[in-house]
């Protein structure tokens, strides 16, 4: 499939910059699999297209505040570093007598000068110091953290929420304190992500309750999302696009949890990508069984793809030529999907993290 097939013209005054004033004020485009006669409602009447014996599947991940603002240790000029994901901490012999909290991550940096093995920086008005250990090329780095208190500690106080480029934030925007809140699901619980599972923004406690209570049961999977989920393919076709690995885990609740759905003809119903990803990946490897597991995924879901765990899937609306429009025109028909996508441009929907969403049923 070319990625030129999946184009759409967007008008940037679409893409949300700040959340709803409430977290179900967000519109729902309700989009049949096989008719694409849609639907224009909103999230609370999710309830009214789900049926006792469904199940949803959510992705529980937390995003971590991965964002850290520094500077040079030899030019004072200004830093700023990504981090992604902890490696196994390296020995220290140097330093025996105490806890240095010492650890490894691979992180994108971001500077107007070329990053380079054996620079240093410091972060937190001096509380974390960084040596560059390796440079990988396009931003990407390995970077050694040694802090005075534990590294995740020094990020709660001093970092930054990591929304996607599309949201124009600086340090000192006034919006950015509520990012802290708002681009974290209110079922978050699992550390890791550096971007939030967005289809999940939408539910409240509230939600879930009312669901839970018409006999819509709900479970939990985790992965962690990269920041890969943001980068559009760069390639002519899919089939040459290669996904960026990222950790899962299926605990045995949520897999006994599908067993049980499918027994008595229940839907799967995934709330965003991550966790279509995420069931698809067991499913692939376990003959369509889900189990408890973990591991790491690169799956690529896209035309033609036959689904073996998701029925149906309630997601945001996604970005030309990404990996995730490809997934839902997977699920629902690229003309389908293109067709309900120029309907919401024209409903004036609002696009991508920030924004409304979509069920497909």
């Amino acid at each position: 499939m070319r990625t030129s097939d999946l184009v759409y013209d967007l008008p940037l005054e679409l893409i949300a910059q700040e959340p709803p004033a409430e977290r179900t004020a967000a519109r729902m485009l309700v989009l049949p699999r096989t008719t694409g006669a849609w639907q224009h409602r909103t999230i609370l009447n999710l309830p009214e297209y789900l049926r006792p014996g469904d199940l949803l599947v959510l992705n529980n991940t937390r995003v971590f505040p991965a964002r850290l603002l520094g500077v040079w240790a030899d030019t004072g000029g200004a830093v700023e570093l990504l981090l992604l994901e902890r490696v196994d901490r390296p020995d220290r012999t140097d330093l025996p007598d105490r806890a240095d909290h010492s650890e490894t991550w691979p992180c994108i940096c971001g500077s107007g000068r070329r990053a380079r093995a054996g620079q240093r920086a410091v972060f937190a008005g001096g509380g974390v110091a960084a040596e560059f250990l390796e440079a990988k090329g396009g931003g990407r780095v390995v970077v050694r953290f040694t802090a005075n208190r534990p590294l995740a500690e020094m990020l709660e106080v001093h970092g930054l929420v990591p929304v996607p480029p599309y949201i124009r934030r600086s340090a000192a925007d006034p919006r950015a304190p509520v990012d802290r809140d708002r681009y974290q699901t209110v079922f978050a619980s699992e550390t890791g992500a550096v971007a939030a599972p967005t289809a999940g923004l939408h539910f409240t406690p509230e939600l879930l309750t009312t669901l839970q209570q018409q006999g819509v049961e709900h479970a939990f999977v985790t992965l962690h999302v990269g920041p890969g989920t943001f980068q559009p393919v760069q390639t002519d076709t899919l089939e040459e696009h290669r996904m960026e690995s990222e950790r899962f885990f299926v605990p045995d609740d949520t897999a006994r949890a599908v067993a049980e759905c499918r027994q008595r003809g229940g839907r799967v119903v995934a709330v965003g990508s991550t966790s279509v990803r995420t069931l698809e990946t067991v499913a692939a490897a376990n003959d369509g069984r889900i189990i408890a597991c973990q591991g790491r995924t690169e799956i690529f879901i896209r035309p033609p793809y036959t689904f073996r765990a998701v029925d149906a899937l309630l997601t945001n609306f996604h970005l030309p030529r990404s990996t995730l429009l490809a997934m839902v025109a997977a699920l629902a028909g690229q003309e389908n999907i293109l067709a309900a996508y120029r309907e919401a441009v024209a409903q004036r929907y609002r696009f991508f993290s920030y924004g409304d969403c979509m069920l497909i049923v």
